[in-house]
């Protein structure tokens, strides 16, 4: 938490510095309209995560049981995690940081830098720097990932969109199916399957795809509705 407050420091001061603007620039201020987004993206993205790995499961035959020993504190304190996680990645990448870019190389170029820096964070965040194949696979999924995160943000002038997609998609990984960096969470595999030919491929798409497909549907009306409002 120490982090992401001396995060909260420095974007202040780097928008204040470069455009003499505050932290409002960011959309921290709550509305209804900017929670609906957060809500929505949170729940949208968790099921779709969801969708995913319970097809990973039926179609593998990989066995899953329940963690008798996780209780509603363990799940507290992951989703405490999680959610700590994501608001320093995305202060730290579709903060003051993307604000600024897109003040200067304008709204594509920035989305596509902060998308940039954010797949080669995960080369070292995930421990896969130096095995070519890893470092491409976690760059191509984090890279979109982190471009539908910045358009997000450059859309609806807000960051929270951005980290209701990032929340529902992490907790759901890492407090729900135990695929993080805390262990062993609410579900447990038992018996490991692995995919392989046009199944894997196809969930792989569907990772790196539906998430993404869906946000742009979303902001799409968005932007419609913020177009609507400037007029009216």
């Amino acid at each position: 938490m120490i982090g992401i407050l001396v995060e909260l420091l420095v974007s202040w001061l780097l928008l204040w510095l470069c455009h003499r603007k505050n932290l409002s620039v960011l959309g921290l201020l709550p509305s209804k309209k900017l929670l609906a987004d957060f809500l929505v993206g949170c729940l949208i993205s968790a099921l779709l995560c969801a969708i995913y790995f319970f097809s990973i499961v039926r179609i593998s035959g990989t066995q899953l049981q329940v963690n008798q020993g996780f209780s509603f504190m363990d799940f507290l304190s992951g989703f405490w995690w999680t959610l700590k996680s994501v608001l320093f990645e995305e202060f730290l990448f579709r903060g003051a940081l993307l604000y600024v870019a897109i003040q200067i190389f304008g709204t594509k170029s920035g989305c596509i830098l902060s998308a940039v820096a954010f797949g080669i964070y995960h080369w070292f965040s995930y421990g896969v720097f130096g095995d070519p194949m890893q470092m491409t696979l976690i760059f191509i999924v984090t890279g979109i990932g982190g471009l539908m995160f910045a358009y997000a943000f450059a859309v609806t002038k807000s960051l929270y969109l951005p980290i209701g997609l990032h929340l529902g998609w992490n907790v759901v990984t890492i407090v729900v199916f135990s695929q993080g960096p805390l262990g062993h969470q609410l579900l447990i595999t038992t018996s490991e399957q692995k995919l392989t030919g046009i199944l894997s491929l196809l969930l792989f798409l569907f990772q790196l795809l539906a998430l993404p497909i869906f946000t742009y549907l979303y902001l799409r009306r968005r932007r419609k509705e913020i177009s609507l409002a400037i007029l009216h």
